[in-house]
């Protein structure tokens, strides 16, 4: 395959395959709105889909050959199969094709200050976050983040400005082909290990990451995540650190309380400098994420006070411990959760949220990542009071029968965990209905269609 520059190949119509993806989808309309012809197909018609026609995008609905035949450029999601009927089509016509990652990374080098943000978990709030305060400093950046964020009007922001913000996944290596000025890490944990051998490999794959921050860029890592002890400024000396534990870090908070509604205060240290800070979304882990940002947006140019009075802003993502209504007095959330790091996280922040007794609906996500963290998940439930088990959610894979949601729910029980599985999501919805009581908390949780739960107990009102 050649190696692909966006600055030395010549392409007006631009076709995804995959375009309703959430990343597909962000590029195609950057593409638009830069006055290209977009066409795209998928396998289903989606909102996406829909917005995107309405912006003029050709949208065809299964693949067929003839759906490229006006393209000079073909752009893949690395979810698609080597047999793909349309990418095998541009392969054998000598359609110039390029897999996502690469086109995104080469997108970024349009842009003076590009910022990426990785880690295992909080990708999506913390790009929320960043894209928050830059947006309120009046810097007008361009947006792609993993959820819809209200402020930039979805997942999706083309600006006039300076700034490139990007979610960066670790999946298949993908964000090693992009060239952020200012590379983020989080944190880093087992996971996709249907790709990765095991979590030394994971770790040397976001090492390979931060070696793509330049000199003269800011690499700003979570010291309190203690598999990233080889991120050090011997190693990496455009390093930046944050923690919540850790007073030597470039930035750090102490003084950590909540408020009535769960949300954390801090204070935040940079030098001899102490700020008060105050967010609008609930958890602990926020206060991580939340360190990240403000480094972010301060290293790249935005003033301490202001990258401060900006996050007060950011109420949160869609699907990260979103609110989706009241039923009976009981509050029924959504979160994306889907590792046991991030399911613990969640439910670890349910506590600071006033209620009697904690729900959660838990929709497993993979065969490979159920299977791999099966021990892991049975351990990260023990602050729900009760927990249903439904079918685990295929995504990009086969059931190969290798484990089944019954597997956890049987490791939750053993442990004494109130756990029951139920199949159907109707039959989940009656079965609440029955149960929950007044001033009850519901979370559903999983990175599939969980969700659709919440909104269909909510309809019973």
């Amino acid at each position: 395959m050649f190696e692909f520059d966006i600055n030395k190949h010549d392409f007006n119509h631009v076709h995804f395959i995959g375009i309703g993806g959430v990343s597909m989808s962000g590029l195609a309309e950057i593409m638009i709105k830069n006055d290209y012809t977009v066409s795209g197909s998928d396998i289903r018609e989606s909102k996406i889909t829909n917005k995107l026609k309405n912006l003029g995008v050709e949208i065809f609905i299964g693949h067929n050959e003839s759906n490229i035949s006006e393209a000079d450029l073909v752009v893949y999601t690395s979810a698609l199969s080597d047999d793909n009927c349309e990418l095998v089509s541009a392969k054998n016509h000598d359609i110039l094709y390029v897999d996502r990652a690469t086109f995104l990374g080469q997108l970024m080098r349009k842009y003076k200050k590009s910022i990426a943000v990785s880690g295992t978990h909080g990708k999506t709030t913390t790009t929320g976050m960043i894209a928050t305060i830059l947006e309120k400093s009046l810097s007008d950046p361009t947006v792609l983040i993993g959820g819809d964020l209200d402020i930039i009007g979805g997942n999706v922001k083309i600006g006039n400005g300076n700034y490139f913000l990007t979610e960066a996944c670790e999946y298949k290596s993908n964000f090693l082909k992009f060239f952020p000025d200012i590379g983020v890490v989080l944190n880093v944990d087992a996971d996709h290990l249907d790709y990765f051998r095991d979590i030394d490999h994971i770790v040397e794959t976001f090492n390979d990451f931060a070696k793509l921050v330049p000199n003269d860029g800011f690499l700003i890592v979570n010291s309190d995540d203690s598999n990233m002890s080889s991120f050090t400024k011997e190693n990496y000396p455009n390093l930046v650190t944050f923690s919540i534990s850790d007073s030597q870090t470039d930035y750090f908070a102490d003084n950590i309380g909540f408020d009535q509604l769960g949300f954390p205060n801090f204070t935040l240290n940079v030098g001899s400098q102490s700020h008060d800070v105050s967010l609008r979304v609930v958890g602990k882990h926020n206060i991580s994420n939340a360190l990240a940002a403000i480094a972010a947006c301060h290293k790249s140019g935005i003033s301490l006070e202001d990258a401060i009075q900006g996050i007060k802003f950011f109420t949160g993502t869609h699907r990260r411990f979103e609110t989706k209504g009241l039923i009976r007095n009981i509050k029924v959330i959504d979160d994306y959760a889907h590792h046991p790091t991030e399911i613990k996280a969640t439910l670890s922040a349910a506590k600071t949220v006033p209620h009697n007794k904690l729900w959660c609906v838990f929709q497993p996500h993979t065969y490979t990542r159920t299977k791999a963290l099966l021990d892991d998940f049975s351990n990260s439930f023990s602050d729900a009071n009760k927990i249903i088990i439904t079918d685990i959610y295929a995504a990009r894979e086969k059931d190969e029968h290798i484990v089944h949601s019954t597997d956890l729910k049987n490791k939750l029980m053993d442990k004494g965990i109130d756990a029951i599985y139920i199949r159907d999501f109707e039959d989940i919805v009656n079965y609440l209905n029955e149960n929950l009581k007044s001033n009850d908390m519901l979370i559903t949780m999983g990175a599939g269609n969980v969700y659709e739960i919440g909104e269909m107990l909510l309809e019973k009102k």
